[in-house]
C-alpha cells in the first residue's frame, strides 16, 4: 500500500510551497480556520448566530456566512465580533 502524507498530496496537487495555487489554497485555509474559531467562540458563550449578529450590528446571515468560509472579511469586522460581540482580543502575525 502506498500511502502519502497530506503534505505530499498538497505538493502533488497543488505544486509546492511559494507556487501561486499552493499560496491560495493555504489563504482559503486561513480564511476557513477563522470562520471555524469563530464559531467555536460563540458556541463557547452561548450565544446564537442572531444574538452575536446584533451585538455587532450585523445580519444572522452575515455571521453564518463569515462561520462557513471566514473570506472576505474585514479587520474591523473581525475585531468587532470578536471584541464587541464575543468579549475577547485579536492576536495578528505575520510571517516573512
Amino acid at each position: 500500500m502506498n500511502t502519502k502524507s497530506w503534505k505530499n498530496i498538497k505538493d502533488d496537487v497543488y505544486g509546492i510551497k511559494g507556487t501561486s495555487r499552493r499560496d491560495e489554497l493555504e489563504r482559503d485555509f486561513e480564511s476557513f480556520k477563522i470562520g471555524v474559531l469563530l464559531k467555536k467562540a460563540r458556541e463557547d458563550k452561548n450565544l446564537t448566530q442572531e444574538q452575536l449578529a446584533e451585538l455587532v450590528d450585523k445580519k444572522r446571515t452575515y455571521i453564518s456566512r463569515v462561520e462557513n468560509n471566514g473570506s472576505n472579511l474585514t479587520l474591523k469586522t473581525l475585531f468587532d465580533i470578536v471584541e464587541k460581540g464575543l468579549g475577547g482580543k485579536v492576536k495578528i502575525s505575520i510571517e516573512l
